[in-house]
């Protein structure tokens, strides 16, 4: 079953995000879902194909997607159900900057067992299969080995809702951006997540995330040695509404900047 999920979602992602990056440069319809949430045409049309090709070699699957309205009731049950961002950083490509992926993760009784982020920009293709690791482009990755946060380099998004807990939001940002060498914030916490598994960031955090932002790119991270919690240090679930990742050797210094 693992082999199909894999070469289903993997081709899935693949063909969504060639559709993106054809996209990019032509002129989008930008509607927005909130004051700083925007949903583009592509959103959709990404959306529309994975869930049709997933749909015909798993027609039995349940979805939960950005854009479709899904009820979260569609985790956890005893068979399978696809988590699917079918545009992860619209605000980025929306506005042009060429920084988004797709995100395809198979939830399997309970357990994300496998997922896939593609950046199609870059034509970069991280996934993971649990208990078996994970790949870039078909080649093994791990997380970094540095120890202090004075060697690290960080990355971090801020919620569609920023402005309703800034204070907050910015003391935790002025903390580590004191502590680190330095933090980065490009756009979308798919890709933030996969840099860490490949030892390109050594540690991430956000507030306000969703299922489908992280289903697949944590169990990347996971697999790639990294450690995920909560801002509290409590287990991350696709349930939980903060995210911490590291190295696992950086997680408690970046937990105790986070205390507020």
């Amino acid at each position: 079953m693992l082999k199909q999920v894999q070469q289903t979602a993997r081709k899935t992602a693949l063909e969504a995000g060639a559709l993106l990056r054809q996209n990019f440069t032509q002129p989008h319809q930008i509607m927005l879902k909130g004051r700083h949430d925007p949903v583009t045409e592509s959103d959709f049309q990404s959306q529309n194909l994975i869930i049709q090709r997933l749909s015909e070699t798993f027609p039995t699957y349940r979805f939960l997607a950005e854009e479709a309205g899904a009820p979260d009731s569609a985790l956890g049950g005893s068979d399978g159900c696809w988590i699917i961002d079918p545009l992860d950083g619209t605000v980025n490509f929306a506005h042009g900057f060429p920084m988004f992926a797709v995100s395809i993760a198979c939830q399997w009784q309970g357990a994300v067992v496998y997922g896939v982020v593609y950046d199609p920009m870059r034509e970069e293709l991280f996934e993971a299969i649990q208990g078996q690791g994970a790949w870039l482009n078909h080649q093994p990755i791990h997380v970094s080995h540095h120890r202090e946060l004075d060697q690290a380099l960080l990355a971090t998004g801020f919620p569609y809702n920023v402005v309703e807990h800034l204070e907050a939001t910015m003391l935790r940002f002025q903390r580590l951006v004191a502590q680190a060498q330095g933090v980065r914030r490009p756009g979308s916490a798919a890709i933030d997540l996969c840099y860490l598994a490949a030892g390109r960031f050594d540690g991430f955090w956000e507030e306000n995330l969703k299922p489908w932002d992280t289903a697949a790119a944590v169990l990347i991270v996971q697999e790639a040695g990294g450690q995920v919690s909560t801002f509290d240090g409590l287990p991350h679930d696709l349930n939980s509404d903060t995210v911490v990742a590291s190295n696992s050797l950086l997680h408690t210094q970046i937990l105790a900047a986070l205390k507020i």
